[in-house]
């Protein structure tokens, strides 16, 4: 039979809550205690159970990520530095894919009532007021990733600073002389004020405006995140009769659908037609696409840090972790045509 903790306690002459005190590294234990136990649990080949290690610590040991979208690279990415940085740590990771609303709604309620779990990471979704309560309420630490809400400022947040990145962006396309520049994107009005593709709208309307160039509203459409959508709505752009030199899109996903429609029309890229991404996403550079990377697996590594951090320092300072972006330039941009 294997080895019980009551037969490391009987070895090493000492008490149940002894041993539980070594197996949970608890400083409470004078160390001649604590290396006789050491030693008998390695004589005995005892092995700790590990549902009984989590009730002993009254912990779950285990974080909750949401996330919807798990078909968009950029989500994946996130999830990426999530899975990656917990690995190695005494934490289990459950994720959750909660695409529709009421889905999003039932989750997020579920693990704010029960103590399931030590933390969450809720990735792009901006929880309700009533949500961020029953967390407190529950006393399960809470961390945002990629929700940049400014009516959110008592939670852990990583953001990304959307709106530099849309300007840094226009700003490229616009030193290298383009002046029509079009912008597609999800839509821009939603249910909450946090909106990455508003955001990076008004980055694009930022640098516009300090070029002194006038913004044309026909340059602006807006569909469903996919290469699909972007696709027709690049048609849309190039078949105007003042067509934009250079389309900007809030999503490398969103880019391929522009560079598959400027093929279509048999257009020179970037000769006739400058294209631009946002993400950095893996087949951007197999493409050679011109976009912004935003700091994705970053944000996911950044983001247990803080959580973890919240779950083990009670009362430490709420802290939004704002990461960088840049351009990444590579070969679908280009001098405006003359």
């Amino acid at each position: 039979m294997p080895a019980t903790i009551r037969d490391v306690a009987k070895k090493a002459g000492v008490g149940l809550g002894t041993v539980s005190r070594v197996i949970n590294q608890s400083s409470q234990v004078r160390e001649e205690t604590r290396l006789r136990v050491q030693k008998a649990i390695e004589e005995l080949d005892f092995h700790p159970s590990p549902i009984a290690r989590r009730l002993s610590l009254k912990k779950t040991l285990t974080i909750a990520a949401v996330a919807p979208f798990f078909t968009r690279p950029s989500v994946v990415e996130r999830l990426r530095g999530v899975e990656l940085t917990i690995t190695g740590t005494k934490y289990d990771l459950i994720i959750f894919n909660v695409e529709r609303q009421e889905r999003q709604e039932a989750v997020i309620d579920s693990l704010s009532r029960r103590k399931r779990i030590d933390g969450a990471l809720l990735i792009s979704l901006v929880p309700s007021q009533e949500q961020l309560e029953n967390f407190r309420s529950a006393g399960i630490p809470l961390v945002l990733i990629d929700v940049n809400d400014p009516q959110i400022d008592s939670v852990n947040r990583v953001t990304v600073d959307d709106e530099c990145g849309g300007w840094q962006a226009t700003t490229h396309l616009l030193e290298l002389g383009h002046k029509r520049i079009g912008y597609i994107s999800d839509p821009l009005k939603g249910t909450s004020a946090f909106n990455p593709n508003r955001m990076r709208f008004e980055g694009y309307m930022r640098a516009l405006r300090e070029a002194g160039v006038e913004l044309d509203e026909r340059y602006h459409l807006h569909g469903e995140t996919s290469r699909y959508s972007a696709h027709e709505l690049a048609k849309t752009l190039l078949d105007l009769s003042n067509a934009p030199t250079a389309i900007f899109a809030a999503s490398d996903t969103q880019a391929i659908g522009v560079l598959e429609a400027a093929r279509e029309r048999g257009l020179r890229i970037p000769a006739d037609l400058s294209i631009m991404g946002y993400d950095d996403i893996e087949i951007a550079e197999y493409l050679g696409l011109t976009t912004v990377r935003q700091q994705l697996f970053e944000s996911g590594e950044h983001g247990v840090w803080l959580l973890l951090k919240a779950i083990e320092e009670s009362g430490a300072p709420i802290i939004n972790d704002v990461l960088s972006t840049e351009v990444i330039i590579r070969r679908t941009t280009g001098k405006a045509p003359s």
